[in-house]
């Protein structure tokens, strides 16, 4: 099982996001609900993706993907943006700051799936890569 790590501040998107991700026998559902906890949990856990909103209780999705990157162990994570910004330019910004997808809410399944897919996807070149 590889794990999903989903940060985010709404417990309603975190239940959302778990029934979805309960879906798939390959995939096991982590959550958090700050920045910081986020950033322990894919330490401890070591996910094979991430997914984050940009509006935390504590700092920013921009400064969470920030601190993953600096550290080692969390540098070549997939980090996707799942965020209620969506503005063309907020994307574009997003995607700048090192996000591998900017997926908008509300989003739609079909599109969540295929965004995780290919979060996946990028892992699996980075892991052989490395």
């Amino acid at each position: 099982m590889r794990n999903v790590l989903y940060v985010e501040g709404n417990a309603a998107n975190i239940t959302l996001v778990e029934s979805l991700i309960a879906r798939r026998g390959d995939l096991h559902f982590l959550s958090a609900t700050t920045g910081a906890q986020g950033i322990e949990m894919a330490l401890a856990h070591r996910p094979i993706i991430i997914l984050m909103d940009i509006q935390l209780p504590d700092i920013t999705g921009y400064a969470t993907l920030k601190y993953l990157r600096a550290i080692p162990a969390t540098a070549r994570i997939p980090v996707m943006a799942v965020s209620s910004e969506a503005y063309f330019r907020q994307i574009e910004q997003g995607i700048a700051a090192g996000f591998c997808q900017y997926l908008t809410k509300p989003f739609k399944i079909a599109e969540l799936m295929e965004a995780i897919d290919m979060c996946l996807a990028i892992a699996a070149d980075t892991a052989r890569s490395a």
